[in-house]
């Protein structure tokens, strides 16, 4: 059955394509109307996202005239050539004649829909690129241009609402609408594209965030892009004098209480559900710059439970598996803890890889790359690969949690039902953390309702600088931390040191060390002990 769906989705798929290269489809997206560009955008109002470069170019230096025509240019330069986001890294002495002759070029060629240079985001981040280099590429164009500038913009923005809820993900629904919203606000057209925009952002916002406004996929990641979009648009609404919708207010408001709970408060990437070491550094001073301030004082926030003092950070993923529609990036570490010393990672999931190498992608989403329990070498979340992207078929559900954050003890106590269906087993973890003694105690067990034995192990991942050591009694494992040492005891099973791999760096892997406990689980209810104590 799933064959035959794919196959008549196929067929379906080849018969848009030709549509939208028809002569039928440029017909329906150009019917725009001529008008002035009367809002300009500032540039610096991306800096949140885009990485600019230090060393400015000028327009002189490219032969971008040539390079559309360019059949050996790599599929990942051509998408980078056609978003047009280099015009960022183009000093503002150069030639705004040359800027314009370039892109005069790209419309000449690319004045129909065409699959390389009509994608769906490219398509949006062109738009926002050409508007907000305005200074080069409109200021003193002459009147032609300036109209066939005005159509294209306008032509694309139809492709996009064309498009936007054929779009497969989320986050590039974001940037279409906020490209639309902004060709609202450049060409004064409230009905035709910014009330469509506005109404579209809010359905985004009310199907992606839960209650709290932290995004229904648990993904750390997509909060930040989602609030530096919601900012974005604020601000172009703020620069135009246009009254800012109050939905992007409150909207800003619950991801700003997300972002200070999972970064600001910590200044520190924890590796859960697609996360990657980010330093949001730069965009703090962006929010600065701009008067933006977020608080969060809360302990439990967004299925994540954090306890921190000045010197000391426990988290812990303590929420459940998403529904499948918006589990893209999530990793299957219900349970899984890092520890965060005087600023350093003492226990460090390994991060995630993107889907663009399917195998390593896996890989990162196991339960043994997260620092819990596997049972029988098997996750507690089922993958099926769709289209690339590996989706959560059989989740699990977080049946109990408890915290007790007080001066001089910690606590956190969890279970989860992932392995209940296949094991009959739930796993629940109680780690507690003494801050005079500086020592962590850890306990998780198995609890099964039928006794079958099988094999688990637990894993304690860290990053690739620190370095682990095993005793000579084969008792204990020394953990170094820079200039501090931790030891690491499991008194009653085997302890050992793995090898694995680190993925905390976006698109990259290195080798790292885990420590892990393993053995057999003979008993109904199966009590694995550990602790990690400064020496």
């Amino acid at each position: 059955m799933v064959y035959i769906n794919r196959f008549f989705f196929n067929i379906f798929d080849r018969i848009r394509e030709l549509y939208l290269h028809s002569s039928l489809y440029d017909k329906k997206i150009s019917k725009t109307y001529y008008q002035n560009l009367i809002y300009k955008p500032s540039p610096h109002l991306l800096s949140s996202l885009i990485k600019y470069q230090k060393k400015k170019f000028r327009i002189e230096d490219f032969a971008l005239n040539e390079v559309w025509d360019n059949k050996e240019i790599t599929k990942k330069n051509l998408r980078k050539l056609n978003n047009f986001y280099w015009l960022f890294s183009l000093d503002l002495k150069s030639s705004k004649k040359n800027t314009q002759s370039v892109i005069k070029n790209w419309m000449t060629l690319n004045h129909k829909y065409n699959s390389k240079s009509w994608n769906f985001d490219l398509t949006a981040k062109r738009i926002i690129a050409w508007l907000s280099s305005h200074n080069l590429t409109y200021e003193d164009g002459n009147g032609q241009y300036k109209i066939d500038f005005n159509t294209m913009i306008q032509k694309q923005t139809n492709h996009l609402i064309n498009e936007i809820n054929k779009s497969k993900f989320v986050e590039d629904k974001l940037i279409g609408c906020a490209s639309i919203i902004l060709v609202g606000l450049c060409y004064q057209d409230e009905k035709k594209y910014l009330l469509y925009g506005l109404n579209l952002l809010k359905k985004i916002s009310k199907i992606t965030l839960d209650d709290s406004g932290f995004p229904k996929s648990r993904s750390i990641k997509q909060l930040i892009f989602y609030l530096k979009y919601y900012i974005l648009i604020r601000e172009w609404f703020k620069e135009s004098q246009i009254n800012i919708p109050e939905h992007i207010n409150e909207t800003i408001y619950y991801l700003g209480q997300g972002y200070a709970f999972v970064w600001q408060n910590l200044k520190s990437d924890i590796l859960y559900n697609g996360n990657n070491i980010s330093d949001n550094n730069n965009f703090d001073n962006y929010l600065q710059r701009l008067g933006y301030k977020f608080k969060n004082d809360n302990q439990d926030y967004g299925g994540y439970i954090i306890l921190r003092n000045k010197k000391m950070c426990l988290t812990m993923d303590a929420g459940p598996s998403p529904n499948s529609f918006f589990s893209k990036d999530y990793q299957s570490g219900a349970l899984s803890f890092e520890i965060i010393s005087n600023g350093k990672k003492l226990i460090s999931n390994c991060g995630y890889h993107s889907e663009t190498n399917i195998k390593l992608n896996h890989l990162s989403r196991s339960t043994a790359a997260q620092n819990t329990l596997v049972i029988d070498d098997n996750s507690s979340c089922k993958f099926t690969n769709s289209d690339k992207s590996f989706f959560v078929t059989r989740g699990l559900k977080i049946t109990k949690r408890e915290t007790i954050f007080e001066k001089n003890y910690w606590k956190i106590n969890a279970s989860h039902d992932g392995y209940q269906k296949k094991y009959n087993t739930i796993h629940e973890r109680n780690i507690e953390f003494f801050p005079g003694e500086q020592t962590f105690v850890g306990s998780d067990k198995i609890l099964k309702k039928i006794n079958k034995n099988y094999k688990f192990d637990i894993r304690f991942h860290v990053e690739p600088e620190v370095k682990l050591m095993k005793t000579q009694d084969g008792k204990s494992i020394l953990i170094e931390l820079e200039d501090e040492g931790w030891k690491f005891t499991c008194d009653n099973y085997d302890i050992n040191i793995d090898n694995g791999l680190y993925f905390g760096n976006k698109n990259s892997y290195i080798d790292n060390q885990n420590i892990f406990i393993s053995g057999i689980s003979n008993n109904q209810t199966e009590d694995i002990k550990w602790q990690i104590k400064k020496i």
